[in-house]
Formats: C-alpha cells, sequence, structure tokens
C-alpha cells in the first residue's frame, strides 16, 4: 500500500559548549516521527532554508509540531506578554509552509503550537499566558493524561475519533482564545480549547494536545486519518 510522505516542521536551536552541537541545528522529538511511521507515512523533516511551495509541493501532508516557544504575536497584532517567548524565524517558516499546504489543499495536522498558528492563520487571537493554577502544563510527565477533553459532536475530529471524550497530555502555557473561522472541535473541562478545524479545507485539524504519545485509542485514530487522507 502506497505509504504517502508527510512533512514535519522542526525547531531550532542555536547550539553551545554544552549543547547537542556547538553549532546551530534543527530538532524533534523521536515520537513525532515514529507515531506516524506506525500510522503507515514515511515522515520526512524540513528545514527553514527551502522555499516552502517547492517543499509542500513534494509532500501529501504537512504536520506543524508544537515545542517550547510561542507563536509571534505580531501575527495576530498584538504586543507580546512578559511571559511570551517568539521564535520568529520558526513562525516564518511554519507560516509559509501552512499557507502553501492549504493553497495545494493537502491534509495538515497542527500540534499543539502548530493548533495555535492554524487559529491564527483563521484569524483567531490566542491567550498568551495560561495562570499555573490552571493546570495545562501538567507536573507528571508526558506520556500520562493530564486531563480529559470533551469533542463537539458532529465535527471531523469526533468522527475520526468516535467518542466522546478523550485523555489528553498537557504541556502549553498559550491557548486560543477566539478561532476565527475555524471551527472548535474540543474544549478541556475549564472550558479552554482544545481542538479545532478548518472547514474550508479538505483536513485541517488542530489539537492542543500532543498525539503522538498515544495516550488515548483516538490519538491513533487520528494518525490514521490524516494518513488516509493522505493517500
Amino acid at each position: 500500500m502506497h505509504r504517502p510522505l508527510i512533512g514535519l516542521t522542526l525547531d531550532h536551536e542555536s547550539g553551545g559548549e554544552n549543547s547537542f552541537s556547538r553549532y546551530p541545528f534543527h530538532a524533534i522529538r523521536e515520537n513525532y516521527l515514529t507515531a506516524l511511521s506506525h500510522a503507515g507515512a514515511l515522515p520526512v523533516c524540513l528545514g527553514y532554508d527551502a522555499p516552502a511551495d517547492a517543499m509542500v509541493e513534494r509532500l501529501d501532508a504537512l504536520v506543524i509540531t508544537g515545542g517550547a516557544f510561542d507563536v509571534d504575536p505580531a501575527l495576530y497584532n498584538a504586543p507580546p506578554a512578559p511571559e511570551t517567548s517568539p521564535r520568529p524565524e520558526r513562525t516564518r517558516a511554519e507560516h509559509a509552509l501552512l499557507k502553501a499546504a492549504l493553497k495545494r489543499d493537502i491534509p495538515i495536522l497542527g500540534i499543539c503550537g502548530g493548533m495555535q498558528l492554524l487559529a491564527v492563520e483563521a484569524g483567531g487571537t490566542l491567550i498568551q499566558h495560561l495562570p499555573p493554577e490552571a493546570g495545562h502544563e501538567q507536573p507528571n510527565p508526558r506520556h500520562e493524561p493530564g486531563h480529559t477533553v470533551t469533542l463537539v459532536p458532529n465535527t471531523l475530529l469526533a468522527s475520526i475519533v468516535g467518542n466522546t471524550t478523550m485523555n489528553v497530555n498537557s504541556a502549553h502555557h498559550q491557548a486560543v482564545h477566539h478561532a476565527g473561522t475555524a471551527r472548535i472541535s474540543a474544549h478541556a473541562p475549564d472550558g479552554v480549547i482544545e481542538a479545532i478545524e478548518l472547514t474550508h479545507a479538505r483536513f485541517a485539524i488542530g489539537v492542543q494536545w500532543h498525539p503522538e504519545f498515544s495516550l488515548d485509542p483516538g490519538d491513533q485514530r487520528l494518525y490514521a486519518a490524516l494518513v488516509e487522507a493522505s493517500r
């Protein structure tokens, strides 16, 4: 069976004496790739320097990953809060890839910060800092659940997951405030938006949690649906 080629965005580190390399390097957590491989895809990592249109032209789908950074508030016309840590170079690269993927209408999955970028692209805005007592940066390891989410009926995500709730991990201090033209497809118990989807696209889903850890059967179903939509 055809294994679609799915691109993943990368973090960028400046390097240093006590780092992986003394020189600048890209990085990604292994399970981002293995989750796609196990779902039947061929994952490939995307750098920042090549033209976005040229890269997306070769891809069957795009995954915009998360990381220890924040979407540049300039994209939604807001001044940065003191707690906000943007990486404008990464956001510029991911935004260009997102626009190219939407133009080609290939399937898109946005994870954590990737979901937030999807919301901004849809004209939405972000909460730049959730109070620690909100509990969205769970103290237990990320391979364990942090809370549940409730799926919104009659959404694409709900039809994929096949359940009304999921157990998810939680590792974010920002969240979607207004989803713009995107449809909200899941909430946390405190009302924080946990998933969105772009209804004008063939397949464009963003989730605030990290499904690559496969904590819930719905996570594997989400990857399976992404791969199937990419064939």
